[in-house]
């Protein structure tokens, strides 16, 4: 319902875009085959035009499929490689040649995709290692290749990535208006347009137009609760990535337990969360493993539960991580899970998933349909 009234108002020529995780869809979890081509072909429907299909893992075999369904539904497949920095002290994936190795990769596959974005949650990258990938993605793919940059200002440094990806020749960048940007949002429309005067870009917008938007905009949202760590610059994120997304949607959490005294403990144990869980990018699903995984090491001792989605990431049940997990913790997530080491793709796992729904649908007499 709400993607129709999206598509109502904006009328029938605006491009309207979401986001798909790759196998994962929009679920926390691994998506059988038959659902990831529903949703497709549901969003499709529904009046969406684009598609942006990411991996936290950069393991493109969990692109493959999910590409070739928003493709055959008609969409516009925008292929994503997920980005951020390793906290201090760690060194593997992440880096130029690591992003470069998985634009060959999907390149390599043959899956059909219409542009690629490099996306940070986190908003952590260096902007010098945006600039140079972008670069280097420009020389491989060609002038002709739409290439896309997506950021959060959590970190502060979300305006100067903008600016690095830009000067280093990407096509378009992710911007927001207020008072929905900067924070664990977007960088603000306005800012960039600051940032780029006096250079050989700039953005065709008419500044007082904008802020009339923005003034409408807050009205409309005056009954949002806003917490404050969504619109304040987040610097420690830059030693434990945590994208915008996550962070306020675990603090909100831990504000309802009484626990957010604890949430500076949790973003420090997320280093090591992170370097012993084989460099997954932090990014849904990924972000909310290190932060549940984090919480628990804070809670209830290092290493004493392994958390179900963590668990399964460095046992395979999500793809290949980066790099292999700390053997210690596969072992630990083993016994403690009860389940092997896979190696094999996961999408072939699943059962189908729309017999499963309809039997559910039948016999809590609602309507069968493609949507329900």
């Amino acid at each position: 319902d709400m993607m129709d009234r999206f598509r109502e108002a904006a009328g029938p020529k605006t491009s309207l875009q979401t986001l798909a995780r790759g196998i994962n869809l929009v679920a926390l979890s691994a998506q059988p085959k038959d659902m990831i081509d529903l949703h497709a072909k549901m969003f499709k429907k529904h009046g969406i035009t684009h598609i942006r299909n990411f991996d936290a893992l950069n393991d493109v075999r969990n692109l493959i499929y999910s590409g070739q369904c928003i493709s055959n539904a008609g969409l516009h497949h925008q292929v994503a490689v997920t980005m951020m920095e390793l906290p201090p002290g760690c060194t593997g994936a992440h880096d130029v040649a690591f992003y470069m190795k998985t634009v060959r990769e999907i390149l390599d596959s043959g899956l059909p995709f219409d542009s690629l974005c490099f996306k940070d949650a986190s908003g952590t990258s260096n902007p010098r290692k945006v600039y140079e990938t972008i670069k280097a993605a420009r020389k491989l793919l060609g002038d002709e290749a739409v290439i896309w940059w997506h950021t959060h200002e959590t970190a502060g440094v979300g305006v100067t990535q903008c600016q690095a990806a830009i000067e280093a020749g990407c096509d378009g960048v992710d911007l927001a208006r207020a008072p929905l940007s900067g924070g664990t949002c977007q960088p603000d429309i306005l800012s960039l347009w600051h940032t780029l005067k006096g250079s050989d870009y700039n953005l065709d917008i008419d500044a007082i137009k904008i802020l009339e938007a923005n003034r409408i905009f807050k009205e409309c949202l005056q009954d949002y609760f806003f917490p404050p760590e969504a619109k304040q610059v987040s610097s420690e994120v830059l030693l434990s990535p945590m994208p915008g997304g996550a962070l306020t949607s675990n603090t909100m959490m831990m504000r309802d337990s009484g626990t957010l005294d604890l949430y500076p403990q949790v973003i420090e144990a997320m280093t090591e969360c992170i370097e012993r869980g084989g460099f997954a990018t932090s990014v849904t699903p990924v972000s909310q493993f290190y932060f549940q995984q984090a919480f628990s090491n804070v809670t209830q001792g290092r290493w004493e539960k392994i958390t179900d989605g963590y668990g399964k990431m460095v046992l395979g049940y999500f793809g290949r991580t980066p790099v292999k997990p700390d053997p210690e913790i596969v072992a630990l997530a083993e016994k403690q899970l009860g389940q092997p080491v896979f190696e094999g793709d996961p999408v072939e796992l699943l059962e189908p998933g729309i017999p499963r729904a309809k039997k559910i649908l039948e016999e809590e007499g609602l309507p069968v349909t493609d949507e329900n």
